[in-house]
């Protein structure tokens, strides 16, 4: 299930390039370094455009050990697809893929999947009414 939630992310991403034509991408990386050969580096990039927007965030350390944090969301027609999916060095991934609908009655359908480190998955979805007050 977490290969689904990272194709959506993934997805998100390349499709979005080529539909949109306003594109604001950005990026930085740190490093820290001490003595005996410890630190770390995080990297982080973004690209957001009209009705989508992804971004990825790592922090690795020299030992070895970290994370990589990738998101991705678009909204078009009614519909937000989003997802985030957080991957370990060891291959360990878990995350979260959402979808909202506005039905055009007033009322919004979603769901969303979360995948464990295990690779157990849960699902929560509903349809929730709006009413003026």
């Amino acid at each position: 299930m977490s290969k689904i939630v990272s194709a959506v992310a993934t997805g998100l991403i390349i499709v979005s390039t080529f539909v949109t034509g306003a594109v604001d991408a950005r990026g930085r990386s740190v490093s820290v370094q001490g003595s005996g050969g410890r630190g770390y580096t995080a990297t982080s990039s973004a690209m957001h455009g009209d009705g989508y927007g992804s971004s990825t965030r790592s922090v690795q350390t020299n030992g070895g050990y970290g994370m990589t944090t990738t998101r991705g969301h678009s909204v078009s027609d009614g519909t937000y697809t989003g997802g985030v999916t957080h991957t370990t060095n060891n291959g360990t991934s878990f995350g979260r893929a959402t979808t909202a609908t506005a039905n055009g009655d007033g009322a919004t359908s979603y769901g969303t999947t979360f995948t464990g480190p295990t690779g157990g998955s849960s699902t929560i979805s509903g349809t929730a009414s709006h009413t003026p007050r």
